[in-house]
């Protein structure tokens, strides 16, 4: 709760890199029971072999940087390996370049995230290579921040 006793909610707007300029979305984090809230609604993604693409919550606090490089890591405060980072969450499925995910975690609050960034990486999270599960490029990125 912050100092006016309310829940805190918090946006990330999502774009994508250069070779991506149509991949657009946005991804609410709102508090729930149990943790996060996490409500993706994305358009624009690439086709791909599997159409699955690895979202997560990454350390960094902009977008700025080739390839999307100021996001540094995976968010990971706990310094858990791979897939137990506070900040992976379940891949994107495409259809026909739309995807919609929700999801409730318990591996963070929104207070903590907010300033870091989301990212979509090009391929699936394979859920077992370290650091970041094989995701491939960071395609698209947005900054978590306090609505």
């Amino acid at each position: 709760m912050n100092c006016n006793n309310r829940a805190v909610s918090a946006i990330a707007c999502i774009h994508g890199d250069a070779a991506h300029p149509n991949l657009r979305g946005k991804v609410r984090l709102l508090p729930h029971s149990n943790g996060t809230l996490v409500v993706a609604e994305i358009c624009g993604l690439p086709e791909s072999e599997t159409n699955f693409f690895a979202l997560h919550i990454h350390e960094g606090s902009d977008c700025c940087g080739e390839g999307f490089s100021d996001t540094g890591a995976h968010y990971n405060p706990c310094n858990k390996p791979h897939p137990l980072h506070a900040g992976d969450l379940p891949p994107l499925l495409s259809c026909n370049g739309r995807a919609s995910l929700s999801v409730v975690t318990g591996r963070f609050r929104v207070k903590d995230v907010i300033g870091r960034t989301v990212v979509i990486h090009s391929h699936p999270d394979d859920f077992k290579t370290q650091p970041s599960g094989g995701s491939g490029e960071k395609i698209a990125c947005g900054v978590i921040c306090q609505i």
